[in-house]
């Protein structure tokens, strides 16, 4: 429905006129960009650093609460923050603090400090789970709660969602094929066959969900409460219950994700909704911005993973179970988290956010209406986004059926010339504890007016 309103020639003939403006504004990214590509394989420091829709990557000076300068000394509204990593914002006052304090007292030691005992105790308040790990990465946090779900069950199968998203995981980059479960489109040099011991069905399917699980081989079932990486998809009224009826009767542990829908309140997902994991992941945002995630487990789990640990002494393996590294739960970082789970992460905080986001969202669907444009607008906390369909999608096939890469780097590019950046690769937006009403009102201006030039004669 979108190729019927949006003339495709004009979008190009657009894009190309943003492109050199972009390119005209911005002549110190431009030549960093050139620069870079000498000892920087592609010119950035991670290859899909050079993802977004513009001639060349734009580079950062600063970063402050809501807002960042470019090097050439342009201002933006970020409603990106790091893809959820700075989603409390840049350099939070409260965490900028600690590690100044941090600084002069040691950064790793390989032994606990007093923060991890009050960050424990704080993330069980919090959460309902009585016992927490730290790594460096949502991503070594679900390679470890996977490596534990099979230890306690001694089962094999990992069961995730179609377009789920848990990080740099090997095994969670799967889709769900004709025929069951193949790799993801795009993988690098991947030589097993991830499909041998993971299962992929659709969200909100609970009859697909059951099939998968009666062959009772399932340790675990990892997801997101919400998916949010391949465009958002919310649950049905009433999933998560029978997801949690269903893994309990077929004797599978359920492993609840929290990286991103930790924008819907203080404790997440799980504690807005009643969820009941028996492990508990959230990564990025919960040290302010610097590298950390951490897990959580019931006691039972606990339990389980104790009697796994004697098991792997009585074959000699003691101290040597494959998780975890050096500069996990370092004394720099955990600093940074308690400053983060005290000081930032507030109810205050989220308040403010979800009501500012709540903005965006309803002035969003206003543009939209007011265009006669067949799209949806989702809000999840402080996480909105926009996608290319009419209805709200319920599975990652539907929502990934909604992309239009052409329209949304076009609408990416013209907001950013703008002053405006919304995350790449989809349509999501945050709002953080620093962002005024001005910065949303800017965004949704910046909005309209590309769709404007898309749809109508004059120029901007």
């Amino acid at each position: 429905m979108t190729h019927t309103l949006v003339c495709r020639a004009r979008m190009r003939d657009l894009q190309e006129s943003e492109s050199r403006a972009f390119a005209l504004a911005n002549p110190h990214s431009r030549e960093l960009a050139q620069s870079a590509h000498t000892g920087l394989f592609g010119g950035v420091p991670m290859h899909w650093m050079a993802d977004w829709p513009t001639p060349f990557p734009l580079f950062v000076r600063e970063a402050r609460g809501a807002h960042f300068v470019d090097v050439d000394g342009h201002a933006y509204a970020d409603f990106c923050l790091g893809d959820t990593g700075a989603m409390f914002g840049h350099a939070p006052p409260a965490v900028a603090a600690a590690m100044r304090e941090q600084a002069d007292r040691g950064y790793t030691t390989m032994l606990p400090g007093e923060d991890a005992v009050w960050i424990g105790q704080e993330l069980a308040a919090r959460f309902g789970l009585p016992y927490w790990q730290f790594t460096n990465t949502a991503t070594d946090a679900n390679r470890a709660v996977m490596r534990w779900a099979r230890a306690v069950t001694a089962r094999p199968v990992i069961l995730v969602f179609d377009g789920c998203y848990h990080g740099a995981v090997d095994e969670t980059l799967v889709r769900l094929g004709e025929h069951g479960t193949v790799h993801r489109p795009g993988l690098i040099g991947q030589v097993q066959d991830l499909g041998a011991f993971m299962r992929v069905v659709e969200f909100n399917d609970l009859a697909a969900l059951e099939a998968a699980l009666a062959p009772g081989d399932v340790a675990a079932v990892l997801c997101e409460p919400a998916m949010t990486n391949i465009g958002m998809v919310l649950p049905d009224p009433g999933y998560h219950a029978a997801l949690r009826r269903l893994t309990r009767a077929h004797g599978t542990l359920l492993i609840i994700d929290e990286t991103h829908t930790i924008s819907t309140g203080p404790g997440g997902y799980t504690r807005a909704f009643g969820l009941e994991p028996d492990l508990f992941v959230l990564g990025k945002p919960i040290a302010g911005g610097i590298p950390c995630a951490v897990f959580g487990v019931t006691e039972p789990v606990a339990r389980g993973m104790r009697a796994a640990q004697e098991r792997a002494a009585q074959g000699g393996g003691h101290g040597h179970s494959g998780m975890g590294t050096t500069l996990s739960a370092n004394a720099f970082t955990l600093h940074a988290v308690r400053a983060n789970l005290a000081e930032v992460m507030t109810s205050a905080a989220y308040a403010h956010m979800i009501a500012l986001a709540e903005r965006v969202a309803t002035n969003l669907r206003r543009v939209i209406a007011g265009y006669g444009l067949p799209w949806s607008v989702t809000q999840l906390g402080s996480r909105v986004e926009f996608q290319f369909c009419a209805v709200p999608p319920r599975t990652g096939r539907e929502a990934e059926a909604a992309f239009d890469t052409e329209l949304e780097r076009f609408l990416h590019l013209f907001m950013l010339n703008r002053g405006v950046l919304i995350t790449p690769f989809h349509n999501m937006m945050l709002v953080c504890p620093h962002t005024e009403r001005g910065d949303a009102d800017a965004l949704v201006a910046a909005f309209a007016a590309g769709i404007h030039a898309l749809l109508a004669k004059e120029e901007f």
